[in-house]
């Protein structure tokens, strides 16, 4: 017979197959932008994919998550933060639950939540505008606990809120806080206790990510300040490295990408890029640039040895680009592309322009190679958009619509 582990393996990987193409998290099922479902059409007709339904929505720039054929919503509605629950095929009501919000933005803009919903483990974990996290029931929306980490962690408010969208790895929850008592921090999952603070470690509006590195378990923060790795287990940092622009009016927003034991980060304003080798306790740099690939708020995706992604401000008109991982060499630019988000679906790139264009492309370092685009939705998309079996959930500040893309 098969070895009793290999049997577990097997039937892991099974599990997780029939929930490959659920969306549960910011970034996808890996964190990494990356849709492994094969069945999405090779090209669109004219008139660009189907609408399957569409649905008014509140504020926010959270992006919806997707498990379980139920679509997870976060937004602000009035002065409330609502979580609500859809049939992901129809657009059908399931359960809301919300609270008060009383979030104010200094800049004058959207006032909704900003980080996306995580589900994991039968619950559902949000991250609101005023730093509250909460803990649902995925079933039913009834609150399993919540923490006002604002008011516990004496957090200041920041420039937008808070973004970073919950990263749940096994039974902890690990958050950026950006607090003096807690910069960094993991909370029980199952009932918000915290189990450990890292302190003095300012917020940004980059989501974490957690990466098995040579065997080791990796918790990768890009705060304000730079990249921070620590061990989710204890909260031991294992090392840091000041990443940020000179300017105080300045984000660090991509999530870090992680490829083998190599850790790509990358900022605007003037910060650059900056590719990472991970070793136990210590990081060696490959290169650095700020020519390369800078991403303001968006990040990029990686295919083969190449990266895709959006380069330069956001208010300056950016460029679409692709690199070398290795080497950060420009393999072509598309100069003055505008803002948006990209997500790799297979061979071909899925663009969700800031202008409310869906943009079919080939993943190839030769050319930037488009092969059908609509427009989906009137400007301005900031949110992310979920993929999930074959429909595309895109929203912006009025209206979140899902499209066959099958």
């Amino acid at each position: 017979g098969t070895p009793l582990l290999t049997r577990i393996a097997i039937l892991t990987m099974m599990a997780a197959a029939a929930h490959a193409q659920d969306w549960p998290q910011f970034l996808g099922p890996g964190r990494n932008g990356v849709y492994s479902g094969n069945d999405l059409a090779a090209k669109w007709p004219p008139g660009g994919p189907a609408v399957v339904w569409k649905k008014d929505v509140g504020q926010g720039f959270s992006n919806p998550s997707v498990a379980q054929g139920r679509l997870i919503l976060f937004h602000r509605v009035g002065d409330k933060e609502v979580v609500e629950a859809l049939d992901a095929a129809s657009g059908k009501a399931i359960w809301s639950f919300d609270y008060p919000t009383h979030y104010r933005d200094d800049f004058g803009f959207d006032e909704g939540p900003r980080a996306a919903p995580t589900i994991a483990g039968g619950r559902v974990y949000t991250f609101g505008a005023e730093g509250t996290l909460h803990c649902l029931d995925f079933a039913t929306g009834k609150k399993i606990w919540s923490v006002d980490t604002f008011r516990q962690f004496q957090v200041a408010k920041g420039y937008f809120g808070a973004a970073g969208a919950p990263l749940v790895d096994g039974d902890r929850v690990l958050m950026n806080i950006g607090g003096a008592g807690a910069g960094l921090a993991a909370f029980d999952a199952a009932t918000g206790k915290t189990l450990w603070t890292v302190p003095n470690q300012e917020a940004s509006y980059s989501s974490p990510m957690v990466a098995t590195i040579q065997g080791l378990q990796h918790a990768l923060f890009f705060t304000r300040s730079g990249l921070v790795d620590v061990d989710p287990a204890s909260g031991k940092v294992r090392y840091e490295l000041p990443w940020h622009a000179r300017m105080k009016a300045s984000v660090n927003a991509a999530t870090p990408i992680v490829v083998d034991d190599f850790v790509f980060v990358s900022a605007s304003y003037g910060t650059g890029a900056i590719l990472l080798q991970i070793g136990a306790n210590s990081f060696k740099k490959i290169w650095s640039s700020d020519d390369a690939l800078t991403n303001h708020y968006s990040t990029s995706v990686y295919k083969d040895g190449i990266l895709y992604g959006f380069h330069g401000r956001q208010e300056e008109g950016q460029s679409l680009r692709s690199i070398d991982f290795k080497t950060g060499k420009v393999r072509w630019d598309v100069d003055g592309f505008g803002a948006g988000t990209i997500t790799l679906a297979g061979d071909k790139l899925l663009i969700v322009r800031e202008s409310g264009e869906l943009v079919l492309a080939v993943a190839t370092p030769t050319a930037f190679q488009q092969i059908s685009a609509a427009k989906v939705l009137p400007p301005t998309v900031r949110a992310y958009p979920a993929i999930a079996n074959g429909r595309i959930y895109i929203r912006n500040e009025k209206t979140l619509e899902c499209l066959n893309l099958k």
